[in-house]
């Protein structure tokens, strides 16, 4: 039979957020406590002492969560140059044959226009396309008798270059969500390169999440 400390340690860990939190001290330990109580005594089929379990929590490490932290923390302050985008629109097309002859095409014209900005992320089932709403009508004009699947507009991005070495350091990506995340903001696309890293948000949102991500680059 599992104990209460591994109990506990399993159901903290189910939620990354709620760990983090505890490393920073800001969780009231019995009122967790009291949270996970019921579902302690369901695992063990006996009841347990609240005290018991406040014991299991602080007995526990610091563990992943921490080390992470410390970790990329110490890389943020490496990022490189932010760049903004603003007025983009993306496009998700259901994929077929014919689409990525049409694909070939809109590359091909779009690459003519001055100024312009546009990613291309293919998936199994799907095609997105992000580009500078001005050149939607290449979009509709190439793509119109394809499937059109879900159409976004009024979009930004903020691209962060990332230093090298963060192919080599996990949670990279899940630490820069994650503030973005606790301050509300949705992510409507996100499109990656080895060291490159680009959000897309909605045109509001923009203003905040380049303040985030300047936060965590100066560390503040």
């Amino acid at each position: 039979m599992n104990s209460i400390g591994k109990i506990t340690e399993e159901l903290i860990n189910k939620s990354p957020f709620l760990r983090e939190a505890m490393t920073d001290d800001l969780i009231n330990i019995s009122a967790l406590a009291r949270k996970l109580k019921p579902e302690i005594e369901s695992s063990m089929g006996k009841e347990v002492k609240e005290g018991a379990i406040v014991m299991a929590i602080k007995r526990m490490t610091p563990g992943l969560y921490h080390r992470l932290n410390i970790k990329i923390t110490n890389i943020m302050g490496d990022l490189g140059d932010f760049l903004v985008r603003s007025n983009l629109s993306d496009f998700t097309f259901e994929n077929t044959d014919s689409l990525k002859t049409k694909q070939e095409e809109f590359c091909q014209q779009i690459n003519k226009e001055a100024d312009s900005f546009f990613t291309i992320s293919r998936g199994i089932s799907e095609t997105t396309f992000i580009l500078s709403s001005n050149h939607n009508e290449i979009i509709d004009r190439n793509f119109k008798n394809e499937k059109l699947k879900s159409h976004t507009s009024d979009l930004a991005s903020v691209t962060v270059k990332l230093p090298t070495i963060n192919t080599e350091i996990y949670g990279i990506y899940y630490y820069i969500l994650k503030h973005l995340a606790w301050e509300g903001i949705n992510i409507v696309e996100l499109v990656s390169t080895s060291n490159e890293f680009t959000v897309v948000v909605k045109q509001e949102d923009v203003d905040k999440a380049f303040k985030i991500l300047m936060q965590l680059k100066r560390g503040v």
